[in-house]
């Protein structure tokens, strides 16, 4: 039998799928596992995009291969929201392209954009996709690291010249997974700058846009002046609609980087099930209280479970987005400290490093929990943290 890829050798273990083997065997022995690793909402998909989709699954027109483009019903649907939301107009011909989720189109984009050898900027932390699909292109990555003293924004200053002359890519994730960091409109901009002046692409990640508080409107890159002209940016029905099962996003913005995405994706899959879209578009024209409703849910749970963590001596930022908290561990490495963790509270949390070296130190939670359970999860802490 002949060796395996040389490019798997690249790729690590996948994050989500060790601490899913950590869960699997603290259940196989009878715990009662907490689980704040993955961000998976366990809310059910709101029911009108399900009674939508088993209204379109019935339908034999959908049985059939669907276009590579997608549905101009669900990419006029995307074009509309855009226009609702960020006052951005997209052309739904060209500068929009359906996913099998966003991170399939996230992992897929190098093979479009670069060359063996070629630089991605990547943020550090960062979602290990990013990574992953720059290895997989024969590319390199250098990390930015997302330091607190800059809201964990990368400080494109402080790159390398000869980093910046072989790069082509520059990733942007805000809201930010895992540290929950917002960009501000001055932040993209000064990235919009520097892309234009290194002739850079921005992939611009904002998967959790609609997942923020107390009034908080993150923006999108494609709202600022030229971004459109240097990015693309990726979206997805996943976190918003409780719709992670679903495997549904799209990639939008510069129509040529559109078209090459489009062009790689055409040798690789025959595009999204022509009713798991028309379910997108019901889940694009809900109302806004209706998403609403979900960030007060998750804004409690932010509350009990840093208001109880705060009791035991542990002072965690509130984050203003996402369904994640980003804590600093109050003592040992981050794979200790998570150790620890399940070991003794069986509870799972992410440690930090797994995100990137800059990451250590620190350890994601995410608030996919009931209430009740991060109550109960506050009091497993306490016997941590005594």
């Amino acid at each position: 039998m002949s060796p395996l890829a040389r490019r798997l050798r690249q790729l690590p273990p996948y994050l989500f799928v060790e601490l899913d083997r950590a869960k699997r065997a603290a259940l196989a022995h009878g715990q009662d596992v907490i689980d704040l690793g993955v961000g998976d909402p366990d809310q059910p998909t709101l029911p009108p995009i399900v009674e939508h989709a088993c209204q379109a699954v019935r339908d034999p027109a959908t049985h059939r291969y669907p276009l590579n483009r997608g549905l101009r019903a669900f990419r006029d649907a995307i074009a509309a929201w855009y226009a609702r939301r960020f006052g951005v107009t997209l052309d739904p011909e060209t500068e929009i392209l359906p996913l099998l989720g966003s991170k399939e189109g996230l992992v897929h984009v190098p093979l479009a954009l670069l060359n063996p050898g070629d630089v991605a900027l990547i943020p550090d932390p960062c979602y290990p996709a990013y990574r992953s699909g720059v290895f997989l292109a024969g590319g390199q990555v250098v990390n930015l690291p997302l330091q607190p003293a800059n809201g964990f924004f990368p400080d494109v200053t402080a790159i390398a010249t000869s980093a910046v002359r072989r790069a082509k890519l520059l990733y942007l994730n805000y809201p930010n997974n895992p540290t929950a960091a917002i960009a501000e409109a001055h932040q993209f901009d000064a990235a919009i700058r520097f892309a234009t002046r290194h002739r850079l692409t921005i992939i611009s990640d904002l998967a959790y846009s609609e997942l923020a508080f107390e009034g908080v409107r993150p923006p999108s890159l494609l709202q600022r002046p030229g971004g459109k002209r240097v990015g693309m940016e990726f979206h997805s029905c996943s976190k918003t609609f409780n719709m992670t099962g679903w495997r549904l996003g799209w990639a939008c913005g510069n129509a040529r980087l559109i078209a090459a995405l489009a062009h790689l994706k055409s040798h690789v899959d025959s595009g999204v099930f022509s009713a798991i879209q028309q379910a997108g578009c019901t889940a694009l024209q809900l109302d806004e209280a209706t998403i609403a409703t979900q960030c007060r849910r998750y804004q409690e749970r932010r509350d009990v479970l840093l208001e109880g963590l705060a009791r035991l001596g542990w002072q965690i930022p509130k984050p203003k987005a996402t369904f994640y908290v980003w804590a600093r561990v109050p003592f040992g490495s981050s794979r200790t400290f998570a150790r620890r963790v399940l070991t003794q509270a069986q509870i799972v949390v992410t440690p930090g490093v797994g995100f990137g070296p800059a990451g250590e130190g620190y350890v994601r939670m995410a608030l996919t929990v009931s209430r009740e359970r991060l109550l109960e999860a506050v009091e497993r802490f306490r016997q941590v943290l005594a």
